[in-house]
């Protein structure tokens, strides 16, 4: 395997979904104090404009987007590439959480998950990679999960999205391995951005069983955004191939290594209270 040549962001363009808060944010601060110009993507315009207030440099670029809109999709892009003359990585942080068994989530909650969290994903990425084939160089940052290495209980449709994340990024590496973009996958574990606190639920969960689960989960996250960001941002320069952060995300990958049918029993008491959506709240 030829080693790859690290970015050299300075003066270039990282497109970044999700940018208007979390990870996303602080990965937009860090690249813009490396010198990249930075094109924000996300569907709240005040994030967004609060985000940018906070950029270090100049020629950076809000767009308000919902990405599972295609056309809207191919819209944002044109506008990017028309304000930014050598877009040279994208890092997709955007994403929702869906709290819920397979007997409380109908169809349609599962459909718009896998919508925001895969759909959205391949469409911003596949309407970019003309642009990023222009360049020298280019990476592609792909943020997936933990629980795009296993699954757990409770989370089938945040689970599903995340493998079929993880599904395209490795598929899309090999597609694009002769060629001048390099892919990546970032595997989180227990970052403290809120997501599953303001994610959704089934609408069949009690909301304070709901709240309950998600504070549960929220108590097991101890890595900062910065911190998170930190390691996204240097593996998107690196163009790393795969990256772990945080203690649990490199254990659960060696688990689901070594017992790939077993793993769950390890991780069940852990997430008892976390994945809890039926017990009443007394």
């Amino acid at each position: 395997m030829v080693k790859q040549r690290p970015l050299d962001v300075r003066g270039r363009t990282t497109v970044i979904t999700g940018a208007a808060a979390g990870m996303g944010a602080d990965v937009a601060r860090q690249l813009a104090a490396r010198g990249a110009r930075i094109a924000l993507l996300d569907r709240n315009a005040e994030g967004l404009a609060a985000v940018a207030a906070t950029l270090q440099g100049t020629g950076h670029t809000t767009h308000v987007i919902d990405l599972t809109d295609d056309d809207a999709v191919t819209g944002v892009v044109a506008e990017v590439e028309a304000s930014h003359g050598h877009i040279q990585a994208l890092v997709t942080c955007a994403g929702s959480s869906m709290l819920g068994d397979i007997d409380q989530v109908t169809m349609a909650e599962m459909r718009w998950l896998m919508d925001v969290n895969l759909w959205g994903t391949v469409n911003v990425t596949r309407a970019l990679l003309p642009a990023l084939r222009r360049e020298p160089a280019a990476h592609i940052t792909h943020l997936v999960s933990i629980y795009g290495l296993a699954a757990p209980a409770g989370r089938i449709p945040y689970a599903m999205s995340k493998f079929a994340v993880r599904g395209f990024t490795e598929s899309l590496r090999h597609e694009l391995e002769r060629s001048t973009i390099t892919v990546g996958a970032v595997y989180p574990a227990g970052v403290k951005t809120g997501i599953i606190l303001h994610g959704r639920y089934a609408a069949a969960i009690d909301p304070a069983v709901a709240q309950r689960a998600a504070a549960a989960q929220a108590a097991m996250y101890h890595t900062e955004p910065a911190d998170a960001a930190a390691r996204i941002v240097e593996a998107t320069v690196r163009r790393r191939p795969r990256t772990m952060i945080g203690r649990e995300a490199r254990v659960v990958d060696l688990l689901a290594r070594v017992t790939p049918t077993h793993y769950w029993a390890p991780m069940r008491r852990p997430l008892r209270d976390a994945i809890d959506t039926t017990t009443p709240v007394r």
